[in-house]
């Protein structure tokens, strides 16, 4: 037996919590156009977006670490695949819909330039008097404008719950603007939970990938009341041998609190306010998905450890200083000369200012991409 669009829709609905957004009830798309036969609207969402171009090029898009760095840390693909896990796991035991959750995990750092946020960073500096540069509204940009897919429509042309939940991407590091979507109202469950998740991946990765890298001490995580507790479940003492065991004992015990403590904490926020709808969810006067205080605190303090300890060490510092450098040395060849753009890319600047085609041209690039973009235009020994 096929399971079709409308079977699909039903045991979804039923699966789902009252303030869990339904497929069926979606606001649609922004061209009209057939729905797909064997899948819900978020299922298809879902799909374009891991068949875009953008997704595959984070293959080779800096987490914290360039690529060259090593084999076994994380990248920004791996970091969107374990953000899209973790969104899975907590739209299933909240009651969200997974597919909506699963298609705003995948799409959240689609816009995110070479060199994380050293690239970012430079990139608004560098555009600051022609609409600046972030990459929550470049992602947004990506599946609205910029991926070139389809003949009847520009982007992926998702739909609006998706669209609304990347521009109301929020964390300590990203911030939302989406005057286009009713910006009194909060993002949906489903947007909220792949907030969580994307800062329960990142402070677990960076924790592991800092680890591996050696770039703190295990003494030196000793201040952290997490990290002691954390050590406790997993079994192991100070002063005992450290394997790449216990490691993953610890990174999975951090995971696996993390979610326990946002299913807790936000089922206890939705009971007690009786929210029983997407609509009363998103006219909460606050977030609902979030960590307990008490966690919370010590996630905030791990967060500020590593802030510190890795994201300022000094090997990482160096690679930041060097990736702005590289960005901005391609920026400003381009603005000067955009006729050194590929041809495809030239075509765009009959539509946009040069700034603006530059920036969406180096955003585009993986690191390896931009560091061989730079070698053709500064390099006199190697050819264009």
């Amino acid at each position: 037996m096929i399971r079709k669009r409308p079977q699909l829709e039903e045991i979804e609905s039923m699966s789902l919590a009252p303030y869990g957004l339904r497929s069926a009830e979606s606001r649609g798309r922004q061209y009209p156009e057939p729905e797909s036969a064997t899948r819900t609207a978020f299922t298809r969402d879902r799909d374009r977006i891991i068949h875009t171009t953008a997704f595959r090029r984070l293959m080779y898009k800096t987490q914290v670490f360039v690529f060259f760095e090593g084999d076994h840390y994380r990248t920004r693909l791996t970091h969107t695949i374990e953000v899209a896990q973790l969104g899975r796991s907590l739209a299933r035991g909240l009651g969200g819909n997974e597919d909506l959750t699963e298609a705003i995990c995948l799409a959240h750092d689609l816009g995110h330039p070479p060199f994380g946020h050293a690239g970012e960073h430079v990139l608004n500096i560098l555009m600051a008097d022609h609409g600046g540069f972030n990459h929550n509204t470049q992602s947004y940009r990506i599946v609205t404008e910029l991926e070139d897919r389809y003949p009847d429509f520009p982007g992926l042309n998702l739909t609006y719950e998706t669209r609304e939940g990347m521009l109301k991407h929020e964390t300590d590091y990203d911030q939302s603007e989406a005057a286009e979507y009713e910006p009194d109202k909060r993002a949906s469950l489903e947007a909220q939970i792949a907030n969580l998740a994307d800062e329960i991946a990142y402070d677990a990765h960076d924790l592991d990938d800092g680890l591996r890298a050696g770039l703190f001490t295990l003494s030196d995580l000793e201040e952290l009341a997490i990290w002691r507790e954390l050590c406790e479940s997993a079994g192991w003492r100070a002063g005992e041998e450290f394997t790449s065991m216990h490691r993953h004992e610890i990174i999975r015990e951090l995971i696996g609190r993390s979610v326990g403590d946002v299913m807790a904490h936000t089922s206890e926020v939705l009971a007690a306010n009786n929210i029983d709808s997407p609509e009363k969810l998103q006219r909460h006067t606050t977030n609902v998905v979030g960590y307990t205080t008490e966690f919370g605190q010590k996630v905030r303090a791990l967060k500020g450890f590593l802030y510190e300890r890795m994201y300022r060490h000094y090997r990482l510092v160096r690679m930041q200083s060097k990736a702005e450098r590289f960005v901005a040395d391609l920026f400003e060849a381009y603005t000067h000369e955009p006729h050194m753009l590929p041809r495809e890319t030239q075509e765009r600047l009959a539509h946009a200012s040069t700034e603006r085609v530059v920036a969406d041209y180096i955003a585009g690039m993986t690191d390896r991409y931009a560091l061989d973009d730079w070698q053709k235009l500064y390099d006199p020994y190697i050819r264009a």
